[in-house]
């Protein structure tokens, strides 16, 4: 089986290990607990719609890293294209470096309350979320936090990144309208690929489908080389017609999808289906599992719009998180638009019409979460094919 594997670069190697150090965060962010607040509580302050509405941008700024000073420039420089869009809205904007520490995040969330702040937007990192809404919770300010890390959402606290669950969705079911009916589940054993694993599960049983095997892999390419001949024969035993992969392209998905075909689950009669975006790395196109699989893209129209005003107005490239803070920015600029004093309340903000952001359409969910519209994609000839556009309102899976 060893044999059968492509050479791994040592950058896959180090991306696997980037990929570990990431999801700890995760179970930082997962450890700490938000303030009881119920689903139904419609939190939120008032503000004078006839007067500039104080936001605070929490960016990573202040961290020491070189990496977080750019991501806090692109977070900024997004919010204020996001303003500059604004007819007739005015946003003051107030922007405050949150860092990476949980402490430095609480803080400087409370210091912008105090401050006259009306809703937070950000922190970035997962693990800072908490705090930051623990810290304004009892201000009723509510936080649009710039993570995709389910575990801290609720109560006054909203998610804008892509998560899981929407993507596993999405995918799920536009198998089932193709006739995919039993559905095999592939991870990876840390915090990140159980978190996948468990929006699978969901997303298939609640669109009428049913789990015909799960397998997981140590994140580690000895790891994936002895566990996939098991995996594989899990999968043939549960007569799994499609196979859901939790791995990222830029970290596990080479291994996987090379050595899962190789082990004998065939691209040809057993459908790969990605809950990453396959297309964000170029050269995984070309691998044998991904061949007319399945993935979800955002809107490629709404996406090329924004790099291009970005790159217009910065002349640089926008960081592929920079449009999560124009996003922000977007919503609230379209409920204070309303002239509701009570615009940016749970309420509000929870609308089921939604939002038009960078990537497509959005909506926030009471739970916290959001809905995000996506295209289905597929893979033919190492090149990536839209089966299904993104939909440009709510209520139907294509345009």
């Amino acid at each position: 089986m060893t044999a059968l594997l492509p050479r791994v670069s040592t950058p896959i190697l180090r991306r696997i290990a980037a990929r570990t150090a990431a999801v700890a965060t995760l179970v930082w962010a997962a450890a700490c607990v938000p303030v009881p607040i119920g689903e139904s509580a419609n939190t939120g302050v008032a503000i004078d719609p006839n007067a500039p509405v104080q936001v605070a941008l929490l960016v990573p700024g202040g961290s020491g890293d070189n990496n977080d000073a750019i991501l806090a420039s692109n977070l900024e420089n997004a919010a204020r294209l996001a303003i500059s869009d604004l007819n007739g809205v005015q946003i003051d904007l107030r922007v405050y470096n949150s860092g990476a520490s949980p402490t430095q995040a609480a803080q400087v969330a409370t210091q912008a309350a105090d401050e006259g702040a009306k809703i937070i937007l950000g922190p970035l990192y997962g693990e800072t979320v908490n705090p930051v809404g623990n810290a304004v919770a009892s201000r009723n300010i509510n936080v649009l936090a710039l993570t995709n890390n389910p575990t801290v959402a609720g109560g006054n606290v909203f998610v804008l990144g892509a998560t899981f669950d929407n993507t596993a969705n999405r995918l799920v079911e536009y198998a089932r309208r193709s006739g995919i009916e039993r559905f095999g589940v592939v991870h990876a054993n840390d915090l990140g690929g159980q978190l996948g694993r468990d929006a699978i599960v969901g997303a298939v049983q609640s669109n009428g489908g049913q789990v015909a095997g799960i397998g997981s892999y140590p994140l580690s390419q000895q790891g994936i080389t002895s566990a996939t001949p098991q995996i594989a024969a899990t999968l043939k035993a549960a007569g799994a017609q499609a196979v859901f992969l939790t791995a990222g392209a830029n970290a596990d998905l080479p291994l996987v999808a090379t050595a899962l075909p190789s082990a004998g689950i065939n691209p040809v009669d057993t459908r790969y289906i990605g809950l990453t975006n396959w297309g964000a790395v170029p050269q995984a196109l070309a691998l044998p599992g991904v061949q007319g699989g399945l993935f979800a893209v955002p809107d490629r129209g709404m996406v090329s719009n924004f790099e291009a005003r970005y790159r217009a107005a910065y002349k640089a490239d926008p960081h592929p998180l920079a449009g999560l803070a124009y996003d922000g920015i977007a919503a609230i600029g379209a409920l204070v638009a309303t002239g509701n004093r009570n615009a940016l309340t749970k309420k509000a903000l929870t609308t089921s019409q939604g939002f038009q952001g960078t990537n497509g359409i959005f909506r926030l969910l009471p739970n916290g979460l959001n809905q995000r519209g996506l295209a289905v994609a597929t893979v033919r000839n190492n090149q990536l094919v839209i089966l299904e556009n993104a939909p440009r309102s709510f209520g139907r899976a294509g345009s």
